[in-house]
């Protein structure tokens, strides 16, 4: 039996599906929706999103993207999905133009590329890995590798989180640090400020990476890395169950629930996976989900996801403010990829918990 909060999520599909065009951009937030949407239609044994993502796939077909960043890697996560579906070698041949870029960008610093890539934004903004890159350049080639049996990019998949970590994961308090600039040689931001939806991508990526890998020799330091980045994150969860946009600001900045979903989404899965505790994490993820949940806005007999910051970058200039100015709006993209991911791991755990 579906739940009451699956039922709403299923209802946002839907909206989504009927009012939003499927030619959506080639980029990273768009990927992330299209890939929950067809992640959901597999939990619930449908094919609800199929004709909608195939439009996109169809759509970049007769318009050919860029594929010069991490960000626009993200696509592949909806075109080898709906590739699978069709066997259509037109998405196969989109998704190719990904794979190639993952193993063959030149590598910045080990094996980590330039999160904007030969992008012309990567022109302009200083050399540098971004905790995004976990999301976006990491979480596609794990599952690649693992359907197709991809040795190389099972390991370049595998090996993303130590490096970034090593780069970014502040020692003193388990956060992390939203890039890292290689010419500087340092974190940016260079003080200790947080930027929570930088840390959802964490806590959400590494479980999708985790239950990807298998038994490969990357799996214990990322376990470590998620437990330790865990741990750091529970003292900041709210009396409301939600997350702050800066994480270490509390009660300075705003809530966010993109992170918080994305938070909730990753302990739920780390749970399942039995990476991470059940008495210490379950409880804490269900109030995240339930925050999201709670602050679904109906409208003109539609659901919209609301307190969504908007894309953001780490600025060279006063980084705080630009975490903390940055506009929020609903029905971003990735906000309502990062719900659905909570919500299908949340179904996830209560299907395993009820069998056992």
């Amino acid at each position: 039996m579906q739940s009451d909060n699956l039922n709403l999520v299923l209802k946002l599909a839907a909206d989504i599906r009927a009012s939003w065009n499927p030619a959506m951009k080639w980029m990273w937030g768009e990927a992330l929706l299209g890939y929950a949407l067809s992640r959901l239609d597999e939990l619930c044994g449908t094919e609800d999103s199929t004709p909608f993502l195939c439009a996109y796939c169809d759509h970049y077909l007769a318009h050919p993207p860029r594929v010069d960043q991490s960000d626009t890697c993200a696509p592949a996560l909806i075109t080898y999905q709906m590739q699978k579906k069709t066997g259509n070698p037109g998405y196969a041949a989109l998704t190719d133009r990904v794979v190639h870029y993952i193993k063959h960008e030149p590598r910045l610093i080990e094996d980590s590329v330039n999160h904007l890539g030969n992008s012309l934004e990567g022109r302009l903004y200083p050399q540098s890995i971004w905790v995004d890159s976990l999301m976006m350049f990491s979480v596609f080639p794990s599952l690649y590798a693992k359907e197709q049996g991809d040795d190389a990019m099972m390991d370049i998949a595998a090996r993303q989180p130590r490096v970034m970590a090593k780069y970014m994961m502040d020692e003193e308090s388990g956060l992390w640090y939203h890039s890292y600039w290689v010419r500087h040689r340092t974190h940016y931001p260079r003080n200790r400020i947080f930027w929570g939806r930088g840390n959802g991508w964490v806590v959400a990526a590494l479980p999708m990476i985790l239950e990807n890998i298998g038994a490969h020799a990357e799996r214990p330091a990322i376990i470590k890395i998620l437990q330790s980045t865990s741990a750091a994150l529970l003292p900041y969860q709210r009396a409301d169950g939600a997350f702050e946009t800066v994480i270490n600001r509390p009660g300075k900045t705003y809530r966010e629930l993109s992170f918080t979903a994305l938070v909730a989404a990753g302990w739920f899965q780390g749970i399942r996976l039995g990476v991470l505790d059940e008495g210490r994490y379950l409880e804490p993820a269900r109030r995240a989900y339930q925050a999201v949940i709670d602050a679904l806005v109906r409208e003109d007999g539609r659901l919209f996801m609301p307190e969504i910051s908007g894309p953001t970058i780490p600025m060279p200039l006063f980084p705080y403010l630009g975490y903390k100015l940055v506009p929020r709006g609903r029905n971003w993209s990735y906000g309502l990829a990062a719900l659905i991911f909570a919500a299908i791991e949340g179904e996830r755990l209560a299907t395993q918990a009820s069998r056992n």
